[in-house]
């Protein structure tokens, strides 16, 4: 503390030292650690970090999407990456916090490629300020900058010119050229929001690049989904690159609102993009470092020979469609939860929807509110949280009004969400569910007094590590959940045995009458379309897609750190996966489109920890 002198009495002698304040003792720790990038010396970087410490980098310094934990990893880390990466001006970009122990500062810094910024935290250790958590992320390369803002196109040229193209005529010639005269460098299969998002990327770096997809609009992925799909995500979280949707769009947007944004956005957004077109194989040469990819467009055969694939088909985009013994002769409709019409045709009609998430609820409350006679068939525990609940207590401070008039952004929430571990994020989730279930104790007393198998995950932690290390097991009840707990959708319990002209049978001798069967069983894992449209080897070679290696269920180990094979390098060359949910397609694309942009202009790109392959579906 400072000392405060009596004028009457005041000397020469020197006031206290003040304790250093947040921003002191940060740029303290930013100066030490920039010393020991710039010598390579991973021990004394690895010295600045707690026992438990954990660094994610997103590209920045590995080209790989990666975390390590612990001092010896930043320390091989430091040593593989420094001296070519040639990190230097790390500085706070705004006044660092401190609050229970912890101080957080927001940071910017360099690289010989590019510049980036992050999230640090530090803690008390020892006497010594040592970092907890540190997220370093690259979001432009140098000399290559978006053009925007301050490096936006002129659009108009001005002056006099007899050869004048307009932007018009230049848009035209570039679509007439693309996949004839010249080829795509990057082909991304796949056009809903991920697709769409990484094309809009691609086209700000001026990467050549081409989305293709099998429906004959942009947003018919959602389109043509059941009708009464919405968004259970808020629109705070769901925001596509560049374009935020308007103030006044719906808090949980419909499924054919969303479609509609998706065409209007690839036209804004100039994305290349090819409706239906479908891809019917892929394969990679060594020889000649591409791809030949056979395409049907309209119709009409065509190959394609990009130097990079990216598969955008969507996390949940296989769909996982049991073999039942009997489906040949039920008399009914029967389809997966991706192919239903929607509930128009079912009045007064026996439905049976396998599986209990977040499909499964929609449809069975979409079903009664149509008068059908609907069962819903449960297999195993699902974990349903109210939509208000999550809103409130999940989402409220990253991702709403609340969040924005604190003046959290949505991309100052990414980076926030993109800094907590996975290894320790379920820390950080648990307290926020424990809440809910003490909110809602009613619902959920009522849910289990009707049969209702409901679980919190594994550890506690609720939806979104349940979505991040499996994809599957949830609800985000908007109101169907209460139709279960009434009873207005009947609730039966078990495996699918088999099905008879008129009957779902379950493996106990259940009889189901049904004269609909809708299976939401989910999706599998993304290397399935890999296995389709190049080979089950190249797929096996790539291995699964997401999960985390938590050793929850559905989620095997061994432990990754990190979502498998998404939006990083990948065990084959030049394939890329790229999926998720709207925020995920949003806020991992950039990292992706600078990987794609970094390759095009022969930037070098060593990537370091590389992830093996454990699982190969």
């Amino acid at each position: 503390m400072t000392q405060t002198l009596d004028p009457s009495t005041a000397t020469t002698e020197t006031p206290d030292t003040a304790e250093p304040g947040p921003a002191e003792r940060v740029d303290a720790w930013l100066a030490a650690f920039e010393a020991a990038l710039r010598d390579g010396d991973g021990e004394a970087a690895a010295a600045l970090f707690a026992t438990e410490c954990y660094w994610r980098d997103l590209i920045s310094f590995t080209w790989n999407i990666k975390t390590v934990e612990g001092r010896d990893a930043v320390a091989g880390l430091v040593d593989a990456t420094a001296a070519t990466t040639a990190p230097s001006g790390f500085a706070t970009t705004e006044p660092p916090e401190e609050a229970d122990g912890v101080v957080t500062a927001w940071i910017g810094f360099e690289t010989a490629a590019g510049r980036g910024n992050g999230l640090l935290r530090l803690k008390e250790e020892d006497g010594e300020d040592r970092a907890w958590t540190l997220l370093t992320a690259l979001y432009e390369l140098k000399g290559h900058e978006e053009p925007r803002g301050t490096h936006r196109p002129m659009g108009a040229e001005h002056g006099a010119n007899k050869h004048r193209q307009t932007w018009k005529e230049l848009r035209q010639e570039e679509a007439e050229s693309l996949g004839s005269t010249t080829q795509p460098y990057v082909l991304v299969v796949g056009g809903g929001q991920g697709g769409i998002a990484l094309g809009a990327r691609l086209r700000q770096l001026g990467v050549p690049a081409l989305v293709v997809d099998k429906h004959p609009r942009p947003g018919d992925q959602w389109r043509n989904r059941y009708k009464s799909l919405c968004l259970h995500d808020p629109v705070w979280y769901d925001h596509l690159p560049y374009l935020k949707f308007p103030d006044n769009w719906p808090v949980f947007a419909p499924k054919d609102k969303i479609g509609d944004w998706l065409e209007f956005y690839v036209r804004v957004m100039e994305v290349p993009y090819w409706s239906d077109t479908s891809v019917t194989s892929a394969r990679w040469s060594e020889e000649t470092g591409e791809w030949t990819v056979e395409l049907e467009r309209d119709g009409q055969p065509l190959t394609l020979r990009p130097t990079q694939l990216v598969f955008a088909t969507g996390m949940s985009g296989k769909p996982r469609m049991p073999e039942v013994p009997g489906m040949d002769v039920f008399r009914g409709d029967v389809h997966h939860s991706s192919a239903h019409p929607g509930p128009d045709a079912y009045a007064g009609k026996k439905a049976v929807v396998i599986g209990s998430n977040n499909s499964a609820f929609d449809i069975c409350g979409a079903l009664w509110e149509h008068d059908a006679d609907v069962t819903m068939v449960q297999r195993s525990s699902t974990h349903i949280v109210k939509s208000d609940s999550l809103m409130e207590l999940g989402l409220g401070d990253l991702y709403s009004e609340r969040a924005l008039a604190a003046g959290v952004t949505t991309e100052k929430a990414d980076l926030i969400f993109a800094s907590l571990p996975y290894r320790i994020l379920h820390t950080f989730q648990i307290p926020a569910y424990e809440a809910m279930a003490k909110k809602d104790k009613e619902f959920y007393d009522r849910l289990e007094a009707s049969g209702f198998w409901h679980d919190w995950g594994d550890d506690g932690s609720g939806l979104f590590m349940k979505y991040l290390r499996r994809g599957s097991g949830y609800y985000i009840d908007v109101g169907s959940a209460d139709l279960v707990a009434n009873g207005d959708v009947k609730l039966a319990h078990g495996q699918i045995d088999h099905l008879t002209e008129d009957a779902v049978v379950l493996a106990d001798g259940t009889e189901l009458p049904a004269d609909v069967v809708v299976f939401a069983t989910g999706y599998n894992s993304m290397n399935g379309w890999v296995a389709d449209l190049v080979d089950q080897e190249t797929a096996d070679r790539l291995g699964k897609c997401w999960g985390l290696g938590s050793e929850t269920t559905k989620d095997p180990g061994p432990w990754e750190g990190e979502q498998r094979n998404m939006w990083k390098p990948t065990q084959v060359t030049n394939l890329w996966m790229h999926g998720g949910n709207l925020h995920q397609s949003r806020h991992y694309s950039l990292y992706l489109a600078l990987q794609l942009k970094a390759r095009y202009e022969g930037i070098d790109t060593p990537v370091y920890g590389l992830q093996e392959v454990h699982h190969t579906g």
